[in-house]
């Protein structure tokens, strides 16, 4: 029988003053961390295309972040005259009635029926509660909501960051890729921050082929794992899409001999979500696959990532892929390098034994 793993197994000490606040800047010049199967090389960003070949092809997730932090009041007649309660909101995801599922804090201030005011365009309805969140219905759709939302609102920064200081401005721009396209997640895939169009550029003069495919993060990417034994788990499920074009491109690149690596892990569980029957293939809908050690990749050669959470779904998937003990020694000379961590921090690429070049 296989063994059980525990979360312990993807545990690790990681000093605070390694988690990164701000990203690099350039984006292009934070550190790359290579792992050659089990050789490990210090690089930068800017040195990817030296680890690429032509005919290899990334893969990008070009969904768009929104700012899902609102900070709204609530009006409120009562016995003694007009009364105000401020409201926090941290929108989740739409729902296909036309709300938004969203955190509200404090929700007991909002009862069902009653609006938040956030700006003067921008305002919402209460309709109901369910297993903690709120559903939102806004006055405004469409594109007349995405400027409503993106005035009114703020970054949705990770736990982690929001803690030791507030999303300001910057942050619109930093935790946004340069190739968002598709507007739906409430989380950056924080290893495509490293891409500046002059970096895509060099990548493209070398031969490197792009593919872009749609991964809405959901704020269930910052959840922790709850129990030991990691096979009882729940993941949490995203709305992803990999598009016609976009499976034929990558299955040409397989046939070709060429390697796919996606950027970032939400790239690298969509395109295995639609490559379940041994090759990709066409596929829309939500997926919670959890990748751990023992699954089998069909589609992804190797990944750029960024350096993840201990005990994390994310330290799972890249133990899946390169080997416990490898991850194990990457981290470990991460840390004793001052590499920076989380989603502002530097990135790896991940090359397991198999893909090294003959």
């Amino acid at each position: 029988m296989p063994q059980t793993l525990k979360l312990s197994d993807f545990d690790f000490d990681l000093p605070e003053r390694l988690i990164a606040t701000r990203p690099a800047v350039p984006r292009s010049s934070a550190r790359l961390l290579v792992a050659d199967g089990d050789t490990l090389h210090d690089r930068h960003v800017t040195d990817l295309p030296d680890w690429l070949r032509p005919g290899d092809r990334l893969v990008l997730n070009d969904t768009r972040v929104i700012p899902a932090r609102l900070n709204g009041l609530r009006h409120r007649d009562s016995a003694q005259g007009p009364v105000q309660a401020r409201i926090e909101v941290t929108l989740l995801e739409p729902r296909s009635d036309g709300t938004w599922s969203a955190l509200i804090k404090p929700l007991k201030k909002l009862k069902p029926g009653e609006e938040v005011i956030f700006s003067s365009d921008l305002r919402a309805t209460l309709e109901r509660t369910a297993d903690g969140q709120g559903h939102l219905r806004f006055n405004a759709t469409g594109d007349d909501f995405d400027a409503a939302l993106n005035a009114a609102g703020a970054m949705p920064l990770p736990p982690y960051i929001a803690a030791k200081r507030p999303a300001d401005a910057q942050d619109l721009t930093d935790y946004q890729t340069v190739f968002a396209r598709h507007t739906g997640a409430v989380a950056a895939p924080t290893a495509s921050l490293h891409f500046d169009e002059a970096l895509l550029q060099t990548l493209a003069g070398k031969g490197i082929d792009f593919t872009h495919v749609t991964l809405h993060v959901g704020a269930g990417t910052f959840l922790p794992v709850k129990v030991d034994d990691i096979s009882q788990h729940k993941m949490h499920s995203e709305w992803g899409q990999v598009s016609a074009q976009a499976a034929s491109e990558i299955a040409a690149t397989k046939d070709a001999g060429g390697r796919v690596i996606p950027v970032g892990t939400t790239a690298l569980r969509l395109i295995e979500t639609a490559g379940r029957s041994g090759r990709i293939e066409p596929w829309e809908g939500d997926t919670d696959i959890f990748i751990t050690p023992g699954f089998r990749f069909n589609v992804a050669d190797a990944l750029m990532t960024n350096f993840h959470l201990p005990k994390s779904t994310l330290m799972m998937l890249v133990a899946a892929l390169m080997g416990r003990d490898t991850v194990k020694n990457i981290y470990n000379h991460a840390i004793s390098e001052n590499y920076r961590f989380f989603s502002y921090g530097d990135a790896s690429l991940l090359i397991p034994e198999a893909q090294k070049p003959a």
